[in-house]
This record gives structure tokens, sequence and C-alpha cells, in this order.
């Protein structure tokens, strides 16, 4: 089961705010770290090892690194030289939020109970085809949900790890604001998936609710945070720090709502999950949210319809509410906030005070996050 880990890539080319660049730098600093701590790993036992091989794998294999890359702008925004004596103690701050981020999606599919992540058997599911080939004891299932609960912590710790690495080069004056945003993103993060598990469990369908579980579950962890991670190691002042966090929050938001709308009218081949998955779980989105009350207005059949096929399996279902969901106007609502929200993200790029190559690099960032 163990997977080596692949030699360290070529240091990055091209220009310092493309995400190219900020990928091969996040992809050479996690190589170097997790290399070590497999050496550490075989110390305490080959089958922790294996497990240690198996995050790694998980780490390294794909993900755009764009949480690295919002982090990193946000460092250049703020004056930050790519060049500088201080760049690599960045670079290993912004990777250590993949490493953040894989402990999460390590917890977010036992949650979800998700077969696939990226395309991929998810990281439980890994575990639980071992046990099945090596015809262990117990429940395979378990077993799998176990190990990979353990991995994510494991994570967890290795994301702090990483980030206390590159705060050691920072000057202590700039430390304190650092570990305030960072321990606010960790427990905003956690806070919203959270939020996100009472909303199924008390079928909240409020379109409210929904918002709220976007604002903490995705739009400060993911842009927000990130960036403001990165201004405050460049001592961003307060008008730029609040740009960041507003920016963050509308870019955060359209992302997430896009997704949502890729959780039932996506491509499998694009979102690395079967058609309709969300409406098989029954997520409670904006996305059904706005459907669901728009059902109501046209009437108790329509809302009975809904109802009966939303969190059923079998492609019929599935087709179904994807029809109805389009119909009672749902997804060209969400599109419509999600214009609204990237253009009101690009006017106020358009006005904040910041060197035009970072912006450059955000507005083309932001771009690819929403396409």
């Amino acid at each position: 089961m163990t997977t080596p880990l692949p030699e360290s890539p070529a240091p990055p080319e091209g220009s310092a705010q493309s995400l190219g660049y900020v990928q091969a730098f996040t992809q050479a600093r996690l190589v170097e770290f997790l290399a070590a701590r497999q050496e550490e790993a075989v110390r305490i036992g080959s089958q922790f090892a294996e497990v240690v091989a198996e995050l790694s794998a998980f780490v390294l294999g794909s993900g755009k690194r764009v949480r690295p890359a919002f982090a990193w702008l946000g460092w250049l925004g703020a004056g930050g030289d790519a060049a500088g004596p201080s760049a690599g103690a960045v670079q290993r701050v912004c990777a250590a939020l993949e490493l953040l981020q894989a402990g999460l999606l390590a917890h977010d599919d036992i949650i979800d109970q998700s077969d696939l992540r990226r395309g991929e058997p998810s990281l439980h599911r890994r575990f639980e085809a071992q046990h099945g080939r090596e015809r262990w004891l117990g429940h395979g299932a378990r077993h799998g949900e176990a190990l990979a609960i353990l991995a994510g912590e494991l994570a967890f710790v290795w994301a702090d790890d990483l980030a206390a690495e590159g705060l050691d080069a920072v000057a202590e004056a700039d430390r304190p604001a650092f570990r305030k945003a960072w321990s606010a993103m960790r427990s905003e993060v956690i806070g919203g998936q959270c939020l996100d598990v009472f909303a199924q469990a008390s079928s909240d369908e409020s379109e409210e609710a929904a918002t709220r579980v976007i604002r903490w579950k995705t739009a400060s962890y993911t842009v927000a945070r990130p960036l403001e991670l990165g201004g405050v190691l460049a001592r961003a002042d307060e008008a730029l720090l609040t740009f960041y966090r507003r920016f963050g929050d509308d870019i955060g938001v359209a992302f997430q709502l896009q997704d949502d709308l890729l959780g039932v009218f996506g491509d499998p081949a694009v979102t690395g999950k079967p058609a309709g998955d969300d409406v098989r779980e029954g997520k409670r989105t904006v996305l059904m949210a706005l459907a669901l009350s728009e059902a109501r207005k046209a009437g108790t059949a329509q809302e009975q319809a809904l109802r009966a096929a939303f969190g059923r399996d079998g492609d019929e279902s599935v087709a179904e509410v994807v029809a109805m969901v389009d119909r009672l106007g749902a997804r060209a609502h969400v599109r419509g906030r999600i214009e609204l929200l990237r253009g009101r993200a690009a006017a106020a790029l358009d006005a904040a005070q910041m060197p035009g190559e970072a912006k450059a690099g955000l507005a083309e960032l932001a771009a690819s996050l929403l396409s």
C-alpha cells in the first residue's frame, strides 16, 4: 500500500503572481516536509509509516492550491518581495494551508460518506480497501474511518508545525497577528462544518442557514483568511486587510454557490463525483433552499414532488430534482447571485491600493476559481 513520495519538483518558473508559480513552490515545500515526516514514521512503526505514505499521496496527488495562492498574493499585495529573504518562510506558511485542507477533506468525506475525492477513492475508502485485501478482523468500513480520522488529525498537527517553521523566520512583532488570524480561520471552518451537520440533521431549509454555512465553512477559510494571513506577514495596513476580508467573502461565497450548482448539474468528469451527488445526499444548499421556496409558491403538488425526490438515490429521482430545480428558476437565481458577487469583488479590487502585478494576480485567480 505504501506510495513513494515524488521527487522534489523543479523550482517555480514564470511570474511570481501566477497560480502555476504557487503550485510549484507549494508542491516543493510539501514534498520536503512530508519526506522528513516519512522518516520519522518509520521509526514509530511500519504500519504507521503506511498511513503517513497514504496521507502524503492524498496531499500531493491533486488540488489547485488556491488557498496557498490567496495567502501568497495577500503577502505580495501588502508589499512582500518574491525574491526577498523572507519568501521561503512565507512559502512554508502558504503550503501549510494544504495540510489543513487535507485534514478537513478526509473528515468531510467521512461525514458525507463520500466514496470519491477528486476522482479518486476518498481516504477512508482507501484504508477500507486495504482491510479487505488483507482480510483483517473487524469491520472494514469502521477500520477505514478510524484511520482516516487519525490521518486527518495528523494533517492538522502537521499544518501547525509547517506554519510554525515559516513563522520562525518572520519578525517577532509580526507573529501575534498571524497567530490570531490562523486560530480564527481554524475555528471558523470547523464551526461552519458543525453548522452544516446541524442543518442536515434539523432539516433547516432556510436560505439564511445555508448562507451562514457557506460563509464560515468555505468563504472565510478559502479566500478571506488566507489573504489576511499573507497580508499580516507583510504588515498590511487595516485598509488593505479590510479589503481582503470583503473581497474574500464575496469571492468565497460565489465559489461555493458555483460548487453547489456543480453538485446538481455538474459533469462527473469535471467534479470527480457522481452526477447529482448533492441531490442523493439531500444536501441543504442555497440552491435547494431557493428551489424549495419557489416550489412552495408554486403550490402543494410542486413542493411535494420536490420533497419526494430530493435525498433519494436512483438516477430517475436525481433527474427529476435536476429538472424541477431548473424549471423553478433556482439555477438562474444562483447564477445571478454569483455574477453580482463577482462584479462587486471586481469593483473593489479595481479600487484597492496594492501593486499592479499582485492585483492582476488576484483578478486572474478569482476568475479561475469561478470559471
